[in-house]
């Protein structure tokens, strides 16, 4: 190839981010352009990372750095499948990735979960991160919660849940975020998981912000404290499996205070049916579980009734679907090889990557995603030579071509007006951000 690579990214979070980063830190020759659904950069650290987790959000300073990149340009507010397909792409761009992420939950299938109050991770993470595409309000109207999980997602749903408003309001939340939660009358907010302590898959870190506010009593059911040989092999072998371990025994067996909220954790309780009356929650019935040596768990036929009004399964994210690409329904994963996307033949299709979640299901931290964009860039540059030129040699064709659908499209200087704004409004109220929540806004804002 005699000029420039020219690499189409969809998706400008972490995944997409750090994509364009290694191709432009690579000794070939190429340009990137990100195309992003929101009218704003960064996905996952904008959209699915709780409010008060400033460090996780730090993050975004590294990401914005790329932006920065004369190599990269990013379009924002232009979703695939809609604004632009596949076809499309391919008469601009020599090799396209997706790295679309995550955004929906995946389905727990036990009767009661589609009751009034049972609800989705996923769905309340963008409500309190302020997603464009959701409702404004949510429903927050139990004093008893149940969250199903025992992952990172979980304890932020949880801590969300536990807190109370004014404690958030130094955060970036939106204002009807916080008037939501302002007006909850949660009391107790309850967290299960179907296996032990030793198998949970929450960060050392995550575990101890819990026990940061000082409205929220964290207690540690004791009886879920329970270890086999394969639990007491992951201890010795993890550290952060023992920090995990060492922090849980430790809340156990202390006294139990006065804060006025309480946040329950429960290990070896797994959700068997969610209960109902005149189509609304009014409980959850759980299996008390025993370990059964290599770290899995069986039911002992002992169940309780928790009276909670309200469910929240965060028992995992899932990939939807993406036009014109394979999907593996089960594992909501792209099918793929090194990064190059297998079609129905087991083939690689010619230039069609795919890189973080969409690639290896949700699994893992934000930084796992930089080995896996290392890994799909190094194919797509090994197949670089052979790739076909894209027929359209200019650049800016495709700005052309998106204007001429009427395509209300943003950019990095778009986004830096949009991002000055929001912190206007935070330091008009002693706040470091205060978000803008509607699209139409956002856009607005961005293309001023």
């Amino acid at each position: 190839m005699t000029r420039s690579l020219r690499v189409a990214v969809i998706g400008a979070g972490p995944a997409g981010t750090y994509t364009a980063d290694t191709l432009i830190k690579s000794a070939a020759d190429v340009s990137v352009d990100l195309f992003e659904r929101m009218p704003a950069p960064y996905g996952l650290i904008r959209y699915g990372v709780a409010p008060d987790h400033p460090r996780i959000k730090g993050i975004v300073t590294a990401l914005q750095r790329v932006l920065d990149r004369p190599e990269v340009r990013f379009f924002g507010n232009v979703e695939y499948g809609v604004d632009v397909k596949l076809d499309d792409l391919r008469q601009f761009y020599d090799a396209v990735v997706f790295a679309t992420g995550a955004e929906k939950d995946r389905p727990l299938d036990i009767p009661g979960i589609d009751l009034a109050g049972s609800y989705g991770a996923a769905d309340f993470v963008s409500w309190y991160d302020g997603h464009p595409d959701v409702p404004r309000t949510w429903p927050l109207d139990a004093s008893r919660v149940a969250v199903l999980g025992v992952g990172n997602v979980a304890l932020d749903v949880a801590r969300v849940l536990a807190k109370t408003a004014d404690e958030l309001l130094t955060t970036e939340i939106p204002d009807n975020v916080y008037r939501g939660l302002k007006a909850s009358p949660v009391t107790d907010v309850h967290v299960f998981g179907r296996r032990g302590p030793a198998q949970a898959k929450f960060t050392p870190l995550e575990l101890r912000e819990l026990d940061h506010s000082p409205n929220v009593e964290v207690i540690v059911h004791p009886e879920g404290i329970d270890f086999c040989a394969a639990s007491m092999a992951a201890i010795r072998s993890s550290k952060q499996v023992e920090m995990v371990v060492k922090t849980l025994q430790e809340w156990a067996l202390r006294d139990v205070g006065d804060r006025p909220r309480r946040l329950h954790l429960h290990f070896l309780e797994a959700p068997v049916e969610v209960l109902g009356a005149d189509g609304a929650v009014t409980g959850l019935r759980t299996e008390r579980m025993r370990l059964v040596g290599d770290g899995s768990a069986e039911g002992t036929g002992e169940f309780t009734d928790w009276p909670v009004q309200a469910v929240y399964r965060a028992v995992g994210y899932l990939s939807t679907h993406l036009p014109d690409l394979p999907f593996d329904h089960a594992s909501g994963t792209v099918p793929h090889r090194a990064g190059r996307v297998l079609g129905l033949d087991d083939r690689a299709l010619t230039g069609v990557y795919v890189t973080g979640w969409i690639k290896r299901g949700p699994v893992g931290l934000i930084g796992h995603t930089k080995g896996d964009a290392l890994e799909t860039v190094t194919s797509l540059l090994a197949d670089a030579p052979a790739l076909p030129a894209a027929p359209v040699a200019d650049r800016d064709a495709v700005v052309r071509f998106l204007e001429q659908r009427a395509v209300p499209f943003t950019t990095v200087d778009g986004w830096r007006r949009l991002d000055a704004h929001e912190l206007a409004l935070g330091a008009a109220r002693g706040r470091e951000r205060v978000k803008v929540v509607d699209r139409a806004e956002m856009t607005a804002i961005s293309r001023s």
